[in-house]
C-alpha cells in the first residue's frame, strides 16, 4: 500500500494532460479523475490528523452515569474497523488509465493525420499559380469531372453551361452589349 502511495503522489497530472496533448472528454475524464484523487487524499490526510484514543475516564468523572460510559467503552474495545478490499477499485481505474490513454493516442493519430494532410493542403494553396495563369487542361487534369461533364453536355449538343443565360444580363435580338 505504501508503494501504491508513493506513486500516487509523484503523478505530474498537467503533464500527463500536456505530452499526450489530450482534449475534450479524454482530458474532462482525466479531470474528474484527478480531482476525485484530490478529494479522497484530503479525506485520508484528515481522518488521520484527528485524535484515535478516547478518554473514558474523564467522562467518568464528568457524567454522573458511569453506567452509560461504561458500555461504550465495551462497545469501542470490541469494535473493529471493517477492511476493504481496494483491489477491485484498483483493477477499475487502471482500465480507465488503459482506456484514457488508448484514447489519447487514438486522438493524437487522428489530430497527427489532420496536420499533415492540412500542411499539404497549405503547402499546395502556397505553390500553387494564379487561377489565371493556368491553362484549360491543367484545369481539366486537376478536376477530371470538368473534362466528362464538358463532355457530356456536347454529346447531348449543349454548348452553353445550364444557369448562365439566367443569372446573366442577355441582349435583346442578339445585339452585342456595346452596340446601340
Amino acid at each position: 500500500m505504501a508503494a501504491g502511495r508513493s506513486a500516487a503522489t509523484k503523478i505530474d497530472w498537467t503533464r500527463i494532460s500536456s505530452s499526450l496533448g489530450l482534449k475534450g472528454s479524454t482530458a474532462a475524464s482525466l479531470q474528474a479523475f484527478k480531482k476525485r484523487n484530490d478529494d479522497a487524499r484530503r479525506k485520508v490526510a484528515a481522518l488521520k490528523q484527528q485524535p484515535q484514543t478516547v478518554d473514558f475516564a474523564k467522562y467518568r468523572s464528568t457524567l454522573n452515569n458511569t453506567a452509560v460510559v461504561d458500555e461504550i467503552e465495551q462497545h469501542f474495545k470490541q469494535f473493529k474497523p471493517v477492511t476493504y478490499d481496494v483491489g477491485r477499485q484498483l483493477k477499475a481505474i487502471e482500465a480507465f488509465e488503459g482506456q484514457a490513454v488508448k484514447s489519447a493516442e487514438d486522438t493524437k493519430g487522428r489530430v497527427d493525420q489532420e496536420v499533415e494532410a492540412l500542411g499539404k493542403t497549405l503547402e499546395n494553396i502556397e505553390t500553387a499559380r494564379p487561377f489565371d495563369e493556368l491553362t484549360v487542361d491543367e484545369v481539366a487534369a486537376a478536376e477530371p469531372e470538368i473534362d466528362r461533364r464538358t463532355e457530356q453536355l456536347v454529346s447531348k449538343g449543349r454548348w452553353g453551361v445550364p444557369g448562365y443565360k439566367a443569372n446573366m444580363y442577355i441582349p435583346v435580338q442578339g445585339k452585342p452589349m456595346n452596340a446601340e
